[in-house]
C-alpha cells in the first residue's frame, strides 16, 4: 500500500518538475532514482512522509556521504528532496516542512535556458490566427512572457483575477501568496482576441467552468499544463528554434529581458513572486553570460 502511495507521489512530483520547472529528461530520471532511494531509507526507519524531520533528511544525506558519492550527486539529491517537500506543501498534500531549517550545502544552480527577444517574436509570429486553440495559446504565451507567470498560475486564472482596463492580473502563486502584476498592451490585445473566440464557442453551452476560468479547452474545461506544453513544443519546432523550450523558459526569458533593459532586481523579484531575492539573482548571471559571449564574439581580443 505504502509503495503504491510513494510511486503516486513521485510521479506527481516528476510531472511537476517537468512541466512547471522545465527540467531536462536526464535530471527528471535522476530525480526519480533519488526519490526511490529516499523512500527506501524512510521505510527502513519506519517513517511516513508526513512525519519526516530535518534530522531524518540529514541522516539520509550522511549515509550517502559515507558511501563516498560525488559531491555533485549529493547536491542534486539534496535539491531533489528539498523541491519534493516544497511540492507536497504547494499541492496541499502535507503541511509538514522538514526542509525549512535543513542545514544543506550551497547548491550549484544551473543557468536557465532563455529565449532572445527575436526568438519570442519568431514563435508568436509563427502561430496561426484562425484556430480556436492557436488564438488561446497565443494569448497564454503573450501573458506568460508579459508577466513572468508560471504555467500553473495561468491555467488557474479566473475572470475575477483579470482587469484588462487597468492592464493588471491578480496571481495566486506558491503557498497561496497573491501578487498583482501588470500585463502590457500586447498581452491585453491577445487576451481580448481570445475572449471573443471563447464567447463564440461557449455562448450557448452551459458548462461548470465556463464563467470561472479564462483559458478553456474545446470541451470547456480548464486547460492542462501538459496540454499547453505540448502545443508550445510544436510551435517552437515549427518556428525553427533548436533550444529546449518549456513554459518556464518564457518566464525565465521575461526575467532576463527585464533585467537586461534596466529593471530593478527587487521589482523583478516582486513580479516573479520570489520570496528570496537570491532566487531572482540567477537571472543577473544569465545576462552576464550573454555579455561575455558578445564580448568574446566581437572584441578583437575576446
Amino acid at each position: 500500500m505504502y509503495k503504491d502511495l510513494d510511486d503516486s507521489l513521485v510521479e506527481q512530483f516528476l510531472r511537476y518538475v517537468q512541466f512547471e520547472k522545465g527540467l531536462s529528461k536526464n535530471t527528471i530520471s535522476a530525480y526519480k532514482n533519488d526519490l526511490q532511494q529516499y523512500f527506501m531509507f524512510l521505510h527502513s526507519i519506519s517513517k511516513k512522509i508526513e512525519n519526516v524531520t530535518a534530522e531524518d533528511i540529514s541522516d539520509f544525506l550522511w549515509k550517502l556521504k559515507q558511501k563516498n558519492l560525488k559531491s555533485s550527486s549529493i547536491y542534486r539529491k539534496t535539491a531533489c528532496i528539498v523541491q519534493f517537500h516544497k511540492f507536497l506543501i504547494i499541492e496541499d498534500i502535507t503541511k509538514n516542512d522538514p526542509v525549512e531549517f535543513l542545514s544543506r550545502p550551497k547548491l550549484y544552480r544551473k543557468l536557465p535556458q532563455v529565449l532572445s527577444v527575436e526568438e519570442v517574436d519568431k514563435i508568436l509570429n509563427y502561430i496561426p490566427a484562425k484556430k480556436f486553440s492557436d488564438i488561446r495559446n497565443r494569448a497564454i504565451i503573450e501573458l506568460i512572457y508579459a508577466a513572468g507567470l508560471r504555467v500553473s498560475e495561468v491555467v488557474g486564472l479566473k475572470f475575477e483575477d483579470l482587469n484588462l482596463e487597468s492592464q493588471f492580473v491578480k496571481v495566486r502563486g506558491k503557498g497561496g501568496k497573491e501578487r498583482i502584476v501588470p500585463i502590457g498592451k500586447k498581452s491585453v490585445s491577445a487576451i481580448k482576441d481570445w475572449l471573443k473566440v471563447r464567447q463564440q464557442k461557449f455562448s450557448t453551452k452551459i458548462l461548470p467552468d465556463n464563467d470561472v476560468y479564462i483559458f478553456l479547452s474545446k470541451l470547456g474545461r480548464p486547460i492542462s499544463r501538459i496540454g499547453f506544453w505540448q502545443e508550445l513544443k510544436s510551435y517552437v519546432k515549427n518556428a525553427g528554434i533548436i533550444k529546449e523550450v518549456s513554459p518556464h523558459t518564457l518566464r525565465h526569458s521575461f526575467a532576463t529581458h527585464m533585467l537586461k533593459y534596466g529593471a530593478d532586481l527587487r521589482v523583478v523579484q516582486e513580479l516573479l513572486g520570489h520570496s528570496d531575492i537570491a532566487t531572482t539573482q540567477i537571472y543577473t548571471h544569465v545576462d552576464k553570460e550573454h555579455l561575455k559571449s558578445v564580448h568574446k564574439k566581437f572584441h578583437p581580443r575576446g
